[in-house]
């Protein structure tokens, strides 16, 4: 047999062992876990805590299996690899690090505390007691620092944990960005805020859920959302989850004295369900069919909800429709809507912030996981120092831990070093944004001509069909021709602000 022949056919194993594992990792991810969020009754909790412990188990063991090792050992920096082999080596060797170093004991440990953490962070949220979800948080923390002291890290253990959703991400980097991201919002967002008390009246924006929903399913059928190849629905938090390109399950959460939370809840995850559905199918059984990172499938999420979403291009050709769809709609005229989906106003809850003030609740959040992994703040303490930072960032603090620390269900869902993608997203989404403006010309005019599919197929094209074929870095200097910027994203707020509030340049 010749050397080319094996290598076919260790090509064909090693893709076999690859669907099996994702067979098994989209069931547990996906369909398991939105069936929970959704559909489960609360008696089926402490069975499905066992099943999703046992399938954890099987996704450990499979990732260990020496023949995997040895097959990636084989093509490992093997030349005349195509791309998508290369890649496919990247991915097994990343799963290597953040799996197989863990001992199994305790991942398994980790899988059942997920689990059952997630509800005790809904009955805290019910009961709007910190001290319910606490313990599970105290453990959790412990898990993750355990967990970096497994992966290894150079100069920070938070770096360990960014780097599993964000390939070489570090503290050192993260700061610098954090730091001029805060450094032009928080004076622009005191600027603004010295004017508030002249701003007019609010119209009401309430309006009854099933006209919100409505709305939802419409928004997400004109950004261009296959429902044959997904669906809609509502749960405590939203997400998106997928089992495949076909089959893409988006939650949403509303609240009816307010629609933007709801509608801008769908656009988010809508954003988030394009990019899975445009993933080439091909990839399917290379551990290469998925979003590139956590930051690149947030800036699709950010790049609808803000640049497109809260554009008054947008609300010029949509709000004709949103006013057929909702008769009880109060908001007289597509103004209305676009000065009121731009308001700037300090809020206690992160999903409903507006888009100039919102990367301060993400540099809360990543200031809180830091102190928190490092030992230098107690899970006890959290609620405390909650309060304090959302005091001195945004002047406002928390009545209830439920408009507090218990607001998000990332912690509850094993998500630590999480939150910095958000930061990263945003700048993404604007760098995306201006590429596509050089090909396609300026944002607004595409909208205004209803060219919503023209946009859709561009990020197509030049982000979501590769999966994760590229790291994130890689992926967008493809797209854009050069490397992650700050000042896209700054120069988007800087303009879109000074209009909005007709500020002094």
């Amino acid at each position: 047999m010749s050397q080319t022949e094996i290598s076919i056919r260790k090509l064909e194993r090693m893709r076999i062992l690859l669907r099996e594992i994702e067979y098994l990792k989209h069931t547990l991810n996906a369909t398991l876990y939105w069936d929970k969020l959704t559909y489960m009754p609360e008696k089926g909790l402490a069975y499905r805590s066992e099943v999703m412990t046992f399938l954890g188990n099987q996704l450990y063991e499979r990732f260990d299996s020496a023949e995997l090792r040895q097959l990636a050992d084989y093509f490992d920096g093997r030349r005349g690899n195509a791309p998508e082999v290369d890649a496919m080596i990247r991915r097994i060797r990343n799963h290597d690090i953040y799996i197989r170093k863990i001992p199994q004991k305790e991942y398994s440990s980790y899988i059942s505390l997920i689990v059952n953490a997630e509800r005790g962070w809904e009955q805290a949220r019910e009961e709007n007691q910190f001290s319910t979800f606490a313990p599970y948080l105290e453990r959790i923390v412990a898990a993750f620092q355990s967990f970096s002291a497994h992966w290894g890290y150079e100069e920070d253990p938070y770096d360990a944990l960014m780097s599993f959703y964000e390939p070489g991400s570090t503290v050192r980097e993260m700061d610098r960005l954090a730091e001029e991201l805060r450094d032009f919002v928080v004076p622009l967002f005191h600027q603004i805020r010295g004017q508030m008390a002249e701003s007019p009246s609010r119209p009401d924006f309430a309006l009854p859920l099933e006209e919100q929903r409505r709305l939802s399913r419409q928004v997400l059928e004109t950004i261009g959302f296959d429902f044959a190849a997904g669906r809609l629905d509502e749960g405590t938090h939203p997400t998106t989850l997928a089992a495949s390109p076909k089959d893409v399950r988006i939650l949403t959460a509303y609240t009816p004295d307010d629609l933007r939370s709801g509608f801008f809840n769908t656009l988010h995850e809508g954003g988030m369900g394009l990019y899975e559905q445009d993933i080439d199918p091909n990839l399917a059984g290379t551990l290469l069919g998925e979003v590139a990172s956590f930051a690149t499938e947030v800036a699709a999420a950010r790049l609808y909800e803000n640049l497109i979403g809260r554009s008054a291009g947008f609300w010029r050709v949509f709000f004709p429709k949103m006013k057929e769809l909702c008769p009880s709609l109060a908001v007289p005229n597509w103004e209305a809507m676009f000065r009121g989906v731009n308001q700037v106003s300090p809020t206690l809850i992160r999903n409903d912030a507006d888009e100039l003030t919102y990367p301060l609740h993400i540099l809360i959040r990543y200031e809180v996981e830091k102190d928190l992994i490092h030992g230098r703040l107690s899970v006890r303490d959290l609620p405390e120092v909650w309060a304090e930072k959302y005091r001195t960032y945004l002047g406002v603090i928390p009545s209830n831990h439920r408009e507090g620390v218990l607001q998000d269900i990332q912690w509850a869902a094993g998500y630590m070093g999480y939150f910095p993608g958000y930061l990263t997203s945003n700048l993404m989404a604007a760098q995306f944004a201006a590429a596509m403006e050089r090909s396609l010309g300026p944002i607004q005019t595409l909208l205004s001509q209803r060219r919503f599919e023209d946009i859709h197929q561009w990020l197509a094209e030049y982000v979501y069909r590769f999966g994760a074929l590229y790291p994130p870095g890689e992926l967008v200097r493809r797209a854009t021709g050069e490397p992650l910027k700050t000042s896209y994203f700054i120069d988007y707020l800087r303009e879109k602000y000074t209009a909005v509030y007709q500020l002094k340049k």
